[in-house]
């Protein structure tokens, strides 16, 4: 699969709170959290880069709207 057709997940570092559900639904292990703070103070959930399905439980995880996006093929 070439970065086109490969699922992926984008994650705004601004937006995102810290809160840590995504990670915890993620059934790949694809999305940690940084070690880098946002502007408000926060570690941000990151993406590792590979590895993601597309499933979407991330999303549907998070509570801030707009944080998390998923690419499918």
């Amino acid at each position: 699969m070439n970065a086109k057709t490969t699922p992926r997940v984008d994650i705004i570092p601004e937006e995102c709170k810290g809160c840590q559900l995504c990670v915890g639904e993620c059934p790949k292990n694809v999305i940690k959290m940084s070690e880098k703070i946002n502007q408000f103070g926060y570690n941000y959930a990151e993406y590792t880069g590979e590895g993601c399905i597309g499933c979407g439980m991330c999303f549907y995880a998070c509570p801030e709207p707009g944080t998390i996006t998923v690419y499918k093929k």
